[in-house]
């Protein structure tokens, strides 16, 4: 099996802060290469911060892959500017990745080459004979230069260059059509078989029922469920709709019983206008909140319902809980409201703006025995403040704070951004603090800088954005989903941050932040722009996913509400694009199972 690394040709729908990437492709039976992660970048240059703390998107181009004696891998590349140009910041300098395995993948920095030069292209190859690594590059003038290096993991103690002879790049033959083709390697099918099946989106490849069963009552039978089976070898459960015409359960006997695979995908559009949604299952019922694009995005709208299906079924119940308020400077950016338990009481997260335009983070509390859907059951707003007092900002916007609590520590996590709009802009970036479970209104700790946009897919499409996180946490890892890209345009897309369960949440180099996106407009056929989520579990205990998407690859269309089951894959990892046909195939939705009515 054949390798290969490569970079796309921008066009009007993949932009050259997507198309500046490493992508990957394996050749199939036939010998031709399929690309793999949807055709999506898998690994993006990672922008710099200027003195003003202004962010400079880089790319990449002509990247190369190779083995090291170990068996493991290597990725370099040319850094670029975010148009694809030679970079002053990056000259004589190469981008490099280790990775055992081609599915997880540690940035090693910059190489640094040559201090007068740019460097066109380079190949790297292992010399047993002087047991280095030599990088063989080409400047912009067409000359060869060799730099050698001991240690992949000390780029820093690579040699001076020196004038080598020509070199040339193993090319596929026949590269993939609208690429700019790196270089190809042989592997052998195992190695070759897990990288394509980790790049390669999970899907269904069967349902799994009981041959048999002994049931008393109807009850019984709706008990029984499927198992869903998954390309990756991993499972889920499923309920099952069963037909229960003529079966007498009062009678005992055996009978074949048909029925029909449950999904927990709900029809896209779910909400229309109704964008950042969350979910709350509460005292039996559920409880939907959602930025208000219809109202202008002015006031918090919950609805309610006995399913879910009834928060989107015609002549839905809503209520505004929060309206304009002059006396409060409650006017406008009535942003992301997120219900939380916080300490056993519940507080909606949101963020709101005055007179003068400037979202800042809020939270507000139900009071004892309150009401959901009654304005006067929740207490008077209160804006976040630091631990001694202060506002969480003065000089710029604070939205999206989201809560969680792992381990006895309860900390919140936001969208901080300044100078938008100016030259001296930011981007929006996420932070972390502490809180205490009986006031989380003031932070217990310093806000740390836990994520910025300086990945391409995260600053395109003219935006500059980390936001939108949410939380969802397993036995084994906290993780943090957020979004970055246009949050109304088809590029929106959700990310991941990660730690294992125990770490110091307030470490940031402690976390990790995935290369690609987790959800994005290559994810589901139909749904654009998808970002800004949260999960829940419905009654069953199943984790699902909330996000808001459109309907059509336009830069400012309706944003609308989109829900399905959040997938685990057999490590155990949550997977954000298992939905419609690759959750369940309707070829596999019907199941039979005999059943054996016994007496009561």
């Amino acid at each position: 099996m054949k390798l290969t690394v490569y970079t796309r040709l921008p066009d009007q729908d993949y932009t050259a802060s997507l198309s500046n990437s490493v992508h990957l492709a394996c050749t199939d039976e036939s010998g031709g290469y399929q690309p793999l992660n949807r055709n999506y970048g898998l690994l993006f240059a990672v922008a710099t911060v200027d003195e003003n703390n202004v962010i400079h998107e880089k790319g990449l181009k002509n990247p190369y892959l190779f083995r090291t004696p170990g068996g493991a891998f290597g990725i370099i590349a040319v850094r670029v500017d975010a148009l694809g140009e030679d970079d002053e910041e990056s000259k004589g300098q190469l981008l490099l990745w280790t990775s055992p395995d081609l599915i997880t993948f540690d940035d090693q920095g910059l190489v640094p080459l040559d201090k007068e030069r740019y460097v066109q292209e380079a190949v790297c190859g292992f010399d047993k004979t002087s047991g280095l690594y030599e990088i063989r590059w080409q400047d912009n003038g067409g000359n060869w230069y060799v730099n050698r290096l001991a240690d992949l993991r000390k780029p820093d103690l690579i040699s001076p260059p020196e004038p080598a002879e020509l070199v040339a790049v193993e090319r596929p033959a026949q590269p993939l059509p609208g690429t700019r083709p790196g270089n190809e390697i042989t592997v052998d099918y195992a190695v070759g078989h897990r990288v394509q099946r980790a790049w390669t989106p999970v899907h269904n490849t069967g349902i799994r029922v009981a041959e048999q069963a002994s049931i008393r009552s109807a009850d019984e039978l709706t008990t029984l469920r499927a198992t869903a089976l998954y390309s990756d070898g991993s499972t889920a459960d499923k309920p099952v709709a069963w037909d229960t015409d003529g079966i007498d359960f009062t009678v005992p006997g055996t009978y074949t019983v048909h029925g029909k695979v449950v999904t927990h995908d709900l029809p896209f559009p779910l909400a229309s206008g109704y964008a950042d949604p969350v979910i709350l299952p509460w005292n039996g019922r559920y409880y939907f909140l959602a930025t208000n694009d219809n109202a202008g995005d002015i006031g918090i709208y919950v609805r309610v319902a006995d399913t879910l299906q009834g928060l989107f079924a015609p002549g839905f119940q809503e209520a505004v809980i929060l309206d304009q308020n002059e006396e409060l400077n409650f006017i406008q950016t009535f942003w992301a409201p997120e219900f939380h338990l916080i300490g056993g009481e519940l507080y909606i997260l949101f963020a709101v703006g005055g007179t003068v335009w400037g979202p800042q983070c809020h939270l507000m509390k139900l009071k004892q025995g309150g009401d959901i859907m009654n304005a006067a059951d929740w207490s008077t707003p209160v804006r976040v403040k630091q631990m001694d007092g202060t506002p969480l900002t003065e000089d710029g916007i604070t939205l999206d704070m989201t809560y969680f609590k792992a381990d006895d520590t309860s900390c919140v996590v936001w969208s901080y951004r300044k100078g938008i709009g100016t030259p001296l802009d930011t981007g929006s970036m996420l932070y972390i603090a502490t809180v205490n479970e009986a006031d989380p209104a003031v932070l217990t700790s310093e806000p740390v800088l836990l994520s910025r946009p300086l990945l391409g897919w995260e600053n395109v499409q003219g935006t500059i954005n980390n936001e939108g996180p949410y939380p969802l946490i397993t036995a084994e890892t906290v993780y943090i989903a957020y979004s970055g890209g246009a949050a109304t345009g088809y590029t929106y897309a959700v990310g991941w941050l990660s730690i294992s369960r125990g770490g110091d949440y307030l470490d940031a180099g402690a976390w990790s932040k995935a290369s690609t996106p987790a959800l994005s407009y290559y994810s589901l056929e139909g749904i654009y722009g998808p970002g800004h989520n949260s999960f829940f579990q419905d009654v069953d205990g199943t984790v699902l996913i909330l996000y808001h998407g459109e309907e059509q690859l336009v830069k400012h269309g309706t944003r609308c509400s989109a829900m399905h089951r959040v997938h685990f894959n057999s490590e155990g990892k949550p997977l954000l694009d298992v939905a419609n046909e690759r959750d369940v195939h309707p070829d596999y939705a019907d199941c039979v199972i005999q059943v054996t009515v016994q007496s009561i």
